[in-house]
C-alpha cells in the first residue's frame, strides 16, 4: 500500500467539518476576521467572486424591469414602529445610533456627546424607509408597477458568527417592488424567487429546493416567504435567498396609496427580496475538497492560471513570452458572454505556487516550461480532478477548447452537488425513525445527520416548536413542487396533507 497523500486543508472535512470550512476560507485568501466584532474583510479574491455573482444576478434583475437605486444606512427608529411585527422581528438584531459627535471628558478621553433628537437604526433591511419613498414616488396606477433595488451593507448584531454564513455586517442586494394588484406582486415574488435558483444552479452549481416558508419562519411582517434551500456537505440546509410576498401591511404602515383606474385610493402591493455574501459561503462548503475551495468557472474569480517552470534564469524571458502571448488570445476570448479571466504567477516560490492555486479553487491550472514551448503545448490541470492529474494539450487546441473545459468543470460540479443532495433526501415517516434520522453520525461531529428528511406535518406550530427545541431541526420549506399527499404528522401523529423538508440549519 502507498504513503496516504497528504491533504493541503487541516482537519479534514470527515475530521472536523466546521473548523475545515474555517481552515478552507483562510487558505483560500477570501477572508478575514476584522478587528470589529462579528466582521469581516473581504480580501480581493473573495470580493472578485462576488463581483461576478453581482454582475449575473444584476443582469437579471434588469432582464425583468428592475432598477439599481441607493438610499440611507441609517433609518429613524420611528419608521421600524410604524410595522410592529417587523420592529419586534428585528428588535434584538438592530444596531443603533443615539450620539452624533465625540468629545474628551476630564480624562482625556473620547466619549459620546450631543444626543441624537432620535435614534437611528443602522440599516438590517430596508422596508420602511423604502416604504417612505414609495409614498411619495406613487400617486397614480400609472406609476406601478415600481421596482427598484440597491446593493449595499446591512448590519445585523448577531451574536454567533462565521465568516460569510452570519456576520454582523454583510454584502447584499435588496429589491422591492409595489403593485397594484395582490396578483401582479405574488407574481413578482415568485418570478424573483425563480431568479434567485436560476443563480444558484447555472452559476453556483448549486441544486435547491424551492419553497415556501412557515409563518414561524416568514420574514417578519411578510404575508408569505417563499425561499430556496440548498444542503451543503455536512447536510446542512443553507437558505440562498428569499423572496417576500408582503402584501398591503408595509403599504399601509407607510401610506403607500394610488388613485387606481376606476379612480379609487387604494394601498399597493409591496414585494422585497434579498441575497447576500452568504453565497459564497455555500459555494465553498458545497464544492470545498480537502484541498481547499473549488471555484464554479461561471462566477470564478478568474479562470485559468499561468504558472512559468524554468530551470535557469535565461529561460525565463522566453517563457513569459510564450505565456503573454497565449494569455492575451485567452483575454480576448469570451466564456459565457464574460471576458476569460486570467492570472500569471511568475514569483520564484518553486512548487507551492501550485498548492496556493489549488486552495484558491482557481478551475484551470497550466504550466509552461522549455520543454512544453518546444513541443507547442501547455500543461494543463482542473481543480475538479485529483490534482496529480494533468495533460498536456496542444497550444491552440487548448486556446480553442477551454470554454468546453470550463462547461465540463462547471457541469461537473453541478452533477455531483445534484447526486449528493438526492443521496441525502429521504422520505422519512413515523416519529421514531423521524429522530432517527437527526440522530449524529458520529460523536466526533455531533451537528453531522441524515439530511433532508421529507416528513409529513401537522402544520402546527406547537409541533414545529417542539421539533426544534428536542433536535435544533426547522421546516426549511414547504416544496412549492410537490403533489399532496395524506399523511400522520411525525410529531403528534396527526393527520397531513403533505410533505414538508426537515433539516438543520445555518
Amino acid at each position: 500500500m502507498g504513503k496516504e497523500e497528504k491533504k493541503a486543508i487541516s482537519p479534514t472535512r470527515e475530521e472536523d467539518y466546521s473548523e475545515w470550512y474555517q481552515q478552507v476560507v483562510k487558505a483560500s485568501d477570501m477572508a478575514e476576521r476584522s478587528p470589529v466584532r462579528g466582521c469581516m474583510v473581504i480580501k480581493p479574491w473573495g470580493y472578485s467572486l462576488w463581483e461576478n455573482i453581482v454582475r449575473e444576478l444584476d443582469d437579471m434583475f434588469k432582464e425583468v424591469g428592475v432598477k439599481n437605486a441607493y438610499f440611507p444606512l441609517f433609518i429613524p427608529l420611528s419608521f421600524l414602529e410604524k410595522e410592529a411585527s417587523h420592529v419586534e422581528g428585528f428588535a434584538k438584531e438592530c444596531a443603533v445610533v443615539t450620539h452624533h459627535r465625540l468629545e474628551k471628558n476630564a480624562d482625556g478621553r473620547l466619549v459620546p456627546a450631543g444626543p441624537l433628537t432620535e435614534p437611528l437604526v443602522v440599516r438590517p433591511t430596508s422596508e420602511t424607509i423604502i416604504g417612505d419613498a414609495f409614498s411619495k414616488w406613487v400617486s397614480s396606477y400609472r406609476d406601478l408597477p415600481l421596482l427598484i433595488n440597491q446593493w449595499v451593507n446591512v448590519v445585523r448584531w448577531e451574536m454567533r458568527t462565521r465568516i460569510f454564513l452570519r456576520t454582523s455586517e454583510f454584502l447584499w442586494q435588496e429589491g422591492h417592488a409595489a403593485h397594484a394588484t395582490e396578483k401582479e406582486a405574488m407574481e413578482r415574488t415568485r418570478l424573483m424567487l425563480d431568479i434567485y435558483a436560476r443563480l444558484a444552479e447555472e452559476y453556483l452549481a448549486l441544486p435547491v429546493t424551492k419553497g415556501r416558508k412557515t409563518a414561524a419562519e416568514r420574514f417578519p411582517g411578510a404575508v408569505e416567504t417563499f425561499c430556496i434551500e440548498a444542503m451543503m456537505q455536512d447536510r446542512k440546509a443553507l437558505q440562498v435567498g428569499t423572496s417576500h410576498f408582503l402584501g398591503q401591511n408595509f403599504a399601509k404602515a407607510s401610506e403607500i396609496k394610488f388613485q387606481s383606474f376606476e379612480e379609487k385610493e387604494e394601498y399597493a402591493w409591496t414585494v422585497s427580496w434579498g441575497a447576500s455574501t452568504r453565497m459564497i459561503g455555500g459555494i465553498i462548503m458545497m464544492h470545498g475538497d480537502d484541498d481547499g475551495v473549488i471555484l464554479p468557472p461561471r462566477v470564478a474569480s478568474s479562470h485559468v492560471v499561468f504558472i512559468p517552470i524554468y530551470r535557469s534564469p535565461d529561460d525565463k524571458p522566453k517563457v513569459m513570452e510564450y505565456i503573454q502571448k497565449i494569455a492575451m488570445e485567452l483575454k480576448s476570448s469570451f466564456y459565457c458572454d464574460r471576458k476569460i479571466r486570467v492570472e500569471i504567477d511568475d514569483r520564484d516560490t518553486g512548487g507551492a505556487r501550485g498548492w496556493e492555486w489549488i486552495k484558491k479553487g482557481i478551475p484551470l491550472r497550466v504550466e509552461v516550461g522549455p520543454r512544453d514551448m518546444s513541443q507547442d503545448s501547455v500543461y494543463v490541470a482542473r481543480r475538479d480532478k485529483p490534482h496529480r492529474e494533468k495533460i498536456s494539450m496542444k497550444r491552440d487546441f487548448f486556446v480553442k477548447e477551454i470554454t468546453n473545459i470550463l462547461d465540463e468543470i462547471q457541469n461537473n460540479l453541478y452533477e455531483k452537488a445534484v447526486s449528493f443532495k438526492e443521496k441525502n433526501t429521504l422520505q422519512v415517516d413515523g416519529g421514531k425513525a423521524f429522530y432517527e434520522f437527526f440522530t449524529p453520525l458520529n460523536k466526533e461531529q455531533p451537528e453531522i445527520h441524515g439530511g433532508f428528511a421529507l416528513s409529513h406535518w401537522c402544520g402546527t406550530g406547537e409541533c414545529e416548536a417542539k421539533i426544534k427545541e428536542d433536535l435544533s431541526v426547522t421546516v426549511r420549506c414547504i416544496p412549492l413542487e410537490q403533489e399532496k399527499e395524506k399523511g400522520k404528522c411525525v410529531c403528534c401523529g396527526r393527520p397531513s396533507s403533505g410533505r414538508v423538508v426537515f433539516a438543520k440549519a445555518y
